[in-house]
């Protein structure tokens, strides 16, 4: 088997041969993709690092790897004897990646990256950093492309179409949103990549990324005109007729690149330059007008319309059923039966399975018993698959994909006997969860604006979470979408920081992770509504659409306000009443003891 570090050799070789002097590799597809197929995952073959985010460069003598907090622990095992360096984003005196490489990169030299997997803005920021050092940069060549021999093929699923019953608005409806948004623009062009908005726009769906039901695709469309750059070939032909009545012209999916060079100096095109990678940007031509800004599909998509909402709903009693019969089925066996972080994940999976309209996970399971508790975004393996037993925490993250939409959980389950400072952070937690969820605000608050409330039980003893407490979630589509989202900074690049609107999906996830000892994390689906309106503007409030019970044996009930406990006896007691008369006697005997007032 080859080495990291032989990979390495190969790549600075190739580098060599391009005459470059860094090289960089994200973990992004063509796309922006948070989650990617098996051809887009460069980074984990040359670094080894298998978590979602990261970025690794590459210089004739150094190697590093920059991620964020969710992957601290998992960098550090993934990456030993492989000669690169981390880099813990965020924490104090740690550089960028963008100030390593501007503070290390010499007069004359080359920076080189795929230039389809780097965005464009931060694409045209590296050209300005460097040119200011009198370096360059070269976005044309996928050097990993050449020592990766074996590397899996694009991916080419079948698609299908989603009815409106589920959509709620037909394609034809929300094509003439997006044309109208243009003219208000004066837009002649808008340049769409982003394939969770490209599924959201035509209402198509597919299984091009694992989880996420997109199609690989790029979309151009004017008042006049609406290109899709696909494998035609992944749809049926009456879809592809469907498609085509709408005016929509099919086209190769790499025939982008050639027809925005034939952009001319009258015509004004409007894309996100966070999510247009930067290849398709250096191949308009300079004389195009250019407006660079939000998708012109991203708030749209965000706003779940009506039909949307009860899909949701609906969705969240079928995941609630599954997992409520899980956590029964949990708490029974646990010491009765040999059990593992994957067999407990597999035995979610199986209860979802049983639900009409389930589809797939959402995500890869996230399965941490103990001390994986502590990794965020820990995935278990079979080299690391630890057996349950009769005591500590399990932190259980999963999702499920349902044709009536998409759902994300974190529930903490207690096992047996805890200590006195695992029921401590566990009510903390779930303190803040409660709090922002029975939160009251006026509309124009930004996420920003109400993260406190969960962070808040934790902040007062001097401790914190090292992820954002909650991020908007797609209709049947990605688990993690823009604008919408929980955080008290806000991060470079990203497009999030938006008004919550009436009909948005949020998670609501709170944590603790203590390092060697635990895990715990909080995590429920919130739908933003409208409260009253009167002499102060309108009021806003969250709906809980998550319909499981948090376990009450890590609850300690001296740590919590009054309120704190009427928000978790009033949730409790819509549970109960929902997802109750669902389950079996014994099943629904048990959820009445399990979902009791504290």
């Amino acid at each position: 088997m080859i080495t990291v570090r032989e990979r390495l050799a190969a790549l600075r070789e190739k580098m060599a041969d391009y005459k470059m002097d860094m090289y960089l590799i994200g973990s992004e597809d063509f796309h922006g993709s948070e989650y990617v197929g098996e051809h887009f995952k460069c980074r984990a073959f040359i670094s080894g690092f298998t978590g979602s985010a990261g970025t690794v460069l590459v210089t004739r003598d150094f190697a590093g790897l920059w991620t964020d907090g969710r992957y601290f622990l998992q960098a550090e095992a993934q990456l030993v004897d492989t000669g690169i360096e981390l880099f813990k984003m965020g924490n104090e005196g740690v550089p960028t990646i963008e100030e390593y490489i501007v503070s290390h990169i010499g007069e004359g030299q080359s920076l080189g990256f795929d230039g389809r997997t780097v965005n464009a803005r931060n694409g045209q920021e590296y050209v300005r950093k460097l040119s200011e050092k009198g370096a360059s940069v070269n976005g044309r060549y996928d050097l990993v492309n050449e020592i990766w021999t074996e590397r899996p093929e694009l991916s080419a699923e079948p698609a299908w179409l989603l009815d409106i019953a589920y959509a709620g608005q037909s394609r034809e409806d929300r094509i003439a949103i997006i044309r109208q948004a243009m003219a208000e623009k004066k837009a002649d062009w808008f340049v769409l990549t982003s394939l969770d908005d490209i599924a959201w726009l035509l209402n198509f769906r597919g299984n091009d990324v694992q989880d996420n039901p997109v199609v690989l695709a790029y979309l151009m469309m004017s008042a006049d005109s609406l290109r899709l750059y696909t494998n035609a070939d992944d749809f049926k032909d009456e879809d592809r007729k469907t498609l085509e009545r709408a005016g929509v012209e099919f086209l190769e999916y790499n025939d982008i690149y050639e027809d925005v060079a034939k952009l001319t100096e009258n015509q004004t095109v409007i894309y996100d330059g966070s999510a247009l990678n930067y290849a398709i940007l250096e191949r308009m031509p300079e004389s195009a007008k250019k407006i660079d800004e939000q998708n012109l599909t991203l708030l749209p998509k965000a706003i779940k319309n009506p039909v949307e909402v009860e899909n949701i709903r609906q969705a969240h009693i079928k995941d609630g059923i599954a997992l409520t019969k899980f956590m029964y089925w949990l708490k029974k066996n646990i010491g009765k039966i040999p059990m593992t972080e994957i067999s407990a994940a597999e035995k979610m999976e199986s209860f979802r399975k049983e639900q009409e309209g389930y589809l797939e996970p959402s995500f890869e399971p996230i399965s941490g018993y103990g001390v994986h508790g502590a990794i965020v975004h820990y995935s278990a393996t079979p080299e690391t698959d630890a057996k349950l037993a009769p005591k500590g925490l399990l932190l259980m993250d999963t999702g499920g994909q349902y044709m009536e939409g998409t759902t994300d959980i974190t529930r903490t389950f207690v096992l047996g006997e805890l200590t006195d400072e695992e029921k401590k952070f566990f009510t903390l937690v779930l303190r803040g969860n409660l709090n922002l969820a029975g939160a009251r605000f006026l509309h124009g608050c930004k996420g920003y604006n109400l993260d406190y409330l969960a962070r808040e039980p934790l902040w007062q003893i001097g401790m914190d979470y090292n992820h954002g407490t909650g991020h908007g979630v797609g209709y049947l589509l990605n688990v993690h979408e823009s604008p919408n989202g929980f955080r008290w900074k806000m991060l470079p690049n990203r497009n999030e920081g938006c008004v919550l609107e009436e009909g948005m999906l949020t998670s609501d996830e709170p944590g603790v992770y203590l390092t060697g000892k635990f895990g715990i994390r909080h995590e429920n689906l919130m739908v933003c509504m409208k409260g009253e309106k009167n002499e102060y503007g309108q009021f806003m409030y969250f709906d809980t659409v998550t319909l499981v019970p948090f376990d009450l044996d890590g609850v300690d009930p001296t740590l919590m306000t009054a309120r704190e406990k009427q928000l978790l006896n009033d949730y409790h007691q819509k549970i109960y009443a929902i997802i109750g008369p669902h389950l079996n006697a014994e099943e629904q005997a048990w959820l009445k003891e399990a979902t009791r007032a504290i």
